[in-house]
């Protein structure tokens, strides 16, 4: 068992911004990175539009383009406490399977339009060749994922088991 920890209030919000910074490094839109990052990082992985505005600084209109961006990606959801008026945006435990395993749905798609595409632009050509390569990438990706998926729900397994044990000593 590791030793217990007490909660540093200000140094989770600190690296909780400085990974958000990350993620908008790598494109995400800059408030939504910051509140995905809030939430993720909260103690119960659950904040309100308000409590989020409070601890980014933010409007509430800015809180309401990032939670809805996280939303369409299923990197959040939106629930409603009994008895209360108020959203509640949380971040899901598996949050990162489900939305990749959602992505895996956007690659089929992609190979039937590709499909289509190949078939109009006629053999031999370097449209042909580009949309071959394409579809080659986008085939090989999905069947990496549905590898992923078996090693990860046996890894999550694991985790778990290790998390548990941590947990009830």
């Amino acid at each position: 068992m590791s030793a217990s920890r007490e909660r540093d209030e200000e140094a989770v919000q600190r690296y909780a911004e400085q990974f958000g910074n990350v993620l908008a490094e790598t494109g995400w839109p800059r408030m939504s990175a910051r509140a995905f990052a809030a939430i993720l990082a909260s103690e119960h992985g659950r904040l309100t539009a308000a409590e989020l505005a409070d601890r980014l600084q933010a409007s509430p209109a800015a809180i309401s383009g990032a939670v809805r961006y996280l939303l369409q990606l299923r990197l959040a959801t939106r629930e409603r406490d009994p008895g209360s008026r108020r959203d509640v945006y949380v971040v899901q435990d598996d949050f990162w399977f489900e939305t990749m395993m959602a992505q895996d749905g956007g690659l089929v798609r992609w190979e039937d339009i590709l499909t289509q595409m190949l078939q109009a632009t006629g053999s031999g050509t370097e449209a042909d060749r580009r949309i071959r390569a394409t579809l080659g990438f986008t085939r090989f990706i999905r069947d990496e994922v549905e590898g992923l998926k078996d090693r990860w729900i046996k890894r999550k397994a694991e985790i778990d088991a290790e998390l548990d044990a941590e947990y009830d000593s």
